[in-house]
């Protein structure tokens, strides 16, 4: 095994990540019952994860506890008192999504390890070091770039010591994962809190191209890909699965150590991937991995495929050859849980019992032996002694109950405190308190490997500051270069939408920028390999007084050149510490607070000092973007694969309905990532009745894209109406609405 290379496996339960590591694995992330990014995995309990990291280390394995999720204001006081306790673990390291759980974190909780969730769309140089100096020692990338891609963001890492983990196997998103809006627009369930309802994977009625399922694509394997990503410098070779089974895991895991073993120790890879297809999958494509986005990534069956990869395998033609196909892969699956299940049934995580002994006599050191024995795990001694003497005492006796009640704390998670024994301690003897305590902080610590107790954490109360300005400032945003002059219809800051994609070399919108200094550059999201080289030129050579960004990477080189910026709606900002860990750490100067949240999670916000607090009031609901067209599954598409040109020149729009007959609207911009959004726009009026105190702008967005081939309504109206809004002027609601036919805030009401 190449110590550089790291096989990392799913967790969901207690099974699957005993069949982990049984398997093989070098690291298995999982999650507790709240904080992470899979509600619908059955999850751990503490005192089970104390249990399986004490297993998992005795295997030489590591565990990740999965915290990857956005968090809310209210969740900091119950996510500190879990911190404080998993600090005093010898957990190996935790997964972020939270800008500001970052921050608590590198504050407050210093020896706890910090991982980039996949949620957060690493994908271009600049959001590298931005993580690395958030805090994070390795990053998920993005599972939407190629190997090219991937290498190169390999080695900014190796720059900035940080590790890069890749998915190799498992369930593809179609979307951009961090990116995706599907459901919490409409009831909540958000996947930036681990409650994805799986859209993607929904049924739709029939679409013109003859797809029942035109989102669901295939399970993603770079099985055979895996000496390219070995030379590509990639530490983690991750798993994806929190929500299978224990047979599942053992199986892919298994086979993956295998794989790598072999070629490590050969040259070659020796195993033929066929167990992969005996468990749950979609099919497989590592299409992303080769950069070939093609139609062969998709698959109009959302369920599991390996019935009919076992009936066209054995080409079952009849219904009794493919009834026996059926029934041998049936027997198989038999074999592969019992194998399973005969494995890790010797495996335990209960609380090992712990002995404590006491012995010492006048004039001489108290000794304390702590033995622990049972299930899986050889017995092993410990022996503290006191630094001074024991002394007799008329007031306080060293008794069993006494001693008993003084080291209860050591009946925890991890170990079941059997009674004292004081048989060889001298009765009447005593030390100080104080000495006691230290002698149960020693033996705690190595009870926990050697590591010393953290004392426990409380967070300060963060101070709300005001507004530096009176009122609430409107501001635009536009995308075409014609509405520039709606500039002369208002005082409103202009936000200019700077494309996705762009030709190498671009150097358009630097000179547009330059002609029109009153417009800001507003960033996109995803910049990938040469799309982030043009924007980072843009914002090298314009060198505006002040940007948008809702891409990391662009904010990290902002920082750099003394820019300031803003922080996009799309960068998922949901509490104060979010906001402190950009301020602090990047000077940035303001934030759009996310449109996921309601009312009263974003009234408990805290703002910073001198910082601005934005918000958008109007704009189209985007459901996700991806990298891979939605076209060629709704309406169909003449070309069979994704290349430059269809980024951009392509921009078409349709849309899709489901079973229950909601419809959604397919919209591509030109030099846009295809993207999927609600039918209704987003306007929010309450807010600024009830909230205008907090904020120093409101956005409206005037960029028509989502709109498909319904008519925008005027702008110049528009932008006249909301601010008359704003200006205290509540009759205009009626025009508003009117103006805005399909229009919804229930995100505003639902919240997170």
């Amino acid at each position: 095994m190449n110590p550089e290379i790291e096989l990392l496996a799913p967790g969901g339960d207690v099974d699957a990540i005993k069949a982990a590591i049984i398997a093989g694995a070098d690291a298995v992330y999982c999650g507790l019952d709240t904080f992470n990014a899979r509600n619908r995995a059955s999850n751990i309990s503490f005192d089970e994860l104390i249990g399986i990291i004490r297993l998992a280390h005795q295997y030489e394995c590591q565990i990740f506890l999965t915290l990857n999720i956005v968090i809310l204001e209210r969740e900091f006081k119950t996510l500190t008192k879990l911190l404080n306790k998993l600090v005093n673990t010898t957990l190996d390291g935790v997964i972020v999504q939270d800008l500001g759980m970052f921050n608590l974190l590198t504050k407050h909780f210093p020896t706890l390890d910090i991982h980039a969730s996949t949620q957060l769309t690493t994908h271009n140089a600049g959001q590298i070091p931005f993580l690395k100096k958030l805090g994070a020692s390795r990053v998920n990338l993005s599972r939407e770039l190629n190997l090219k891609e991937i290498t190169a963001l390999t080695a900014v890492g190796r720059e900035h010591d940080t590790l890069t983990e890749v998915f190799v196997h498992g369930s593809l998103c179609v979307a951009f994962s961090g990116l995706c809006y599907s459901t919490s627009a409409s009831v909540g369930n958000s996947g930036n809190r681990g409650r994805c309802s799986q859209a993607c994977r929904e049924e739709y009625e029939t679409t013109e191209s003859g797809n029942n399922f035109p989102l669901n694509i295939k399970d993603n394997s770079a099985f055979f890909d895996l000496p390219a990503l070995i030379e590509a410098g990639v530490h983690s070779f991750k798993v994806e699965g929190r929500i299978k089974g224990s047979s599942y895991v053992h199986t892919v895991i298994d086979s993956f150590r295998k794989q790598i073993d072999g070629f490590l120790k050969t040259g070659e890879l020796l195993e033929d991937g066929e167990r992969l297809y005996k468990v749950f999958n979609r099919d497989f494509t590592n299409s992303f991995l080769k950069g070939d986005l093609n139609q062969s990534m998709f698959i109009d069956n959302p369920r599991d495929n390996s019935k009919d990869h076992a009936i066209n395998k054995s080409n079952a033609i009849s219904v009794v050859q493919i009834f026996d196909a059926k029934q041998e892969l049936h027997q198989e699956k038999n074999i592969i849980n019992a194998t399973v299940d005969d494995k890790i049934k010797h495996l335990s995580i209960e609380k090992v019992p712990l002995t404590l002994s006491f012995s010492g006599e006048a004039g001489k050191p108290l000794t304390l032996t702590a033995t622990t024995e049972g299930f899986s795990i050889e017995q092993q001694t410990y022996v503290v002694i006191s630094d001074s003497e024991l002394r007799q005492s008329d007031k306080v006796n060293f008794d069993a109950e006494l001693l008993a009640h003084r080291f209860k704390s050591l009946n925890n998670a991890g170990y079941n405190l059997q009674p004292i024994n004081t048989d060889e301690l001298e009765p009447g003897l005593c030390i100080t308190y104080k000495e006691l305590t230290q002698i149960k902080n020693k033996v705690s610590a190595l009870l926990n490997e050697s590591q010393e107790i953290v004392a426990e954490v409380t967070l300060p109360k963060l101070v709300k500051h005001e507004k530096t300005e009176s009122g609430t400032k409107l501001s635009i945003l536009i995308c075409d270069e014609v509405d520039v002059k709606l500039a002369d219809t208002t005082d409103a800051d202009i936000y200019f939408k700077l494309p996705d994609a762009y030709k190498r070399g671009c150097t358009k919108y630097v000179d547009f920028l330059k002609q029109n200094p009153r417009l800001i550059p507003w960033f996109p999201s995803v910049l990938i390999g040469k799309d982030y080289d043009v924007a980072l030129n843009i914002l090298q050579q314009v060198k505006p007084e002040l940007i948008v960004t809702n891409n990391t990477g662009i904010a990290f080189e902002a920082h750099k050149l003394g820019i300031k910026w803003i922080a996009g709606p799309f960068l998922n900002i949901t509490n104060s510490y979010a906001l402190l860990a950009m301020k602090e750490t990047f000077d940035c100067s303001g934030a759009f607070i996310s449109n996921e949240i309601n009312r009263q999670q974003i009234q408990n916000i805290a703002r910073p000092e001198n910082f601005k607090m934005m918000y958008s009031i109007y704009h189209p609901i985007l459901l996700m973007v991806s990298r891979q067209c939605f076209f060629q599954q709704s309406v169909g598409c003449e070309k069979p694969r994704i290349d430059n040109g269809c980024m951009l020149s392509c921009d078409k729009s349709t849309s899709i309905t489901n079973l229950k007959g909601d419809s959604f609207a397919i919209d591509k911009q030109k030099a846009g990532y295809p993207s999927i959004y609600n039918q209704d726009q987003f306007l929010n009026m309450e807010i600024i009745s009830d909230l205008s105190h907090l904020f120093d702008n409101f956005m409206i967005d005037l960029t028509n894209i989502g709109a498909g081939d319904k008519e925008s309504p005027n702008k110049t109206q528009l932008i006249k109406h909301f601010e008359q809004l704003l200006q205290g002027e509540p009759a205009v609601q009626n025009a508003l609405d009117a103006m805005v036919e399909h229009k919804t805030n229930i995100q505003y009401h639902n919240g997170l």
